[in-house]
């Protein structure tokens, strides 16, 4: 497993050899450093935990600087992978060259907010008629039963909250990666709004 902590930059579009147009998310990826590994003798699994951005010092309490060595500083971003690719100790770098054999990525971060929503926006619903007088236009419409079993079910699509949900999009295509730049792009779209933090990792089912 492969994985590092990003950032979305935003999308654009690029053109292939053969002239064709292709949208791509932009994703911004700094180095991460290694904070700390874990090893099956002492944790029982092999993982790396590795952190981004560095916090104010006055956002650190004591409880959260204790998980970090001396010569490291707090970091906002920290994110543990497991069976982690590759030999690394306390304080290395890890950075695009993660992904320089890679052609496919798995891209997981929260969506955006859209608030409580109605059904026709939420689970796409028709809805009724919009002529004058029908009186059903984007109600969910009945959701009782009869005499049995005399309740609903659940799991019933209704109105509600929508979005801000933890979301992987997985076997996205490496379009071209930049080291100059530090960034990566991939084909189509990521969920989450811009600058927001992402979790880069290599495909599993590719």
């Amino acid at each position: 497993m492969k994985g590092l902590i990003a950032k979305k930059v935003g999308m654009t579009q690029v053109f292939d050899e053969s002239g064709n147009l292709i949208p791509v998310t932009v994703i911004r990826v700094e180095p991460n450093v290694v904070v700390s590994t874990k090893t099956k003798e002492t944790n029982g699994y092999d993982a790396v935990v590795l952190g981004l951005d560095d916090m104010k010092k006055s956002h650190v309490n004591k409880a959260y600087a204790g998980q970090f060595p001396e010569n490291i500083a707090p970091k906002c971003h920290l994110k543990e992978f497991r069976d982690f690719e590759g030999e690394v100790k306390v304080g290395d770098l890890v950075g695009l060259e993660l992904f320089e054999k890679s052609r496919f990525l798995d891209v997981t971060a929260t969506s955006k907010g859209k608030g409580f929503q109605g059904v026709m926006k939420r689970w796409g619903f028709h809805g009724g008629r919009a002529t004058h007088g029908s009186k059903f236009h984007r109600e969910p419409g009945g959701t009782g039963e009869c005499t049995t079993p005399g309740h609903s079910f659940k799991n019933i699509k209704l109105p509600g909250h929508m979005g801000c949900q933890r979301v992987t999009v997985q076997n996205l295509k490496i379009v071209k990666i930049d080291p100059e730049l530090k960034v990566i792009l991939v084909r189509g779209a990521v969920p989450g709004n811009k600058d927001c933090t992402l979790i880069v990792k290599s495909a599993v089912k590719k």
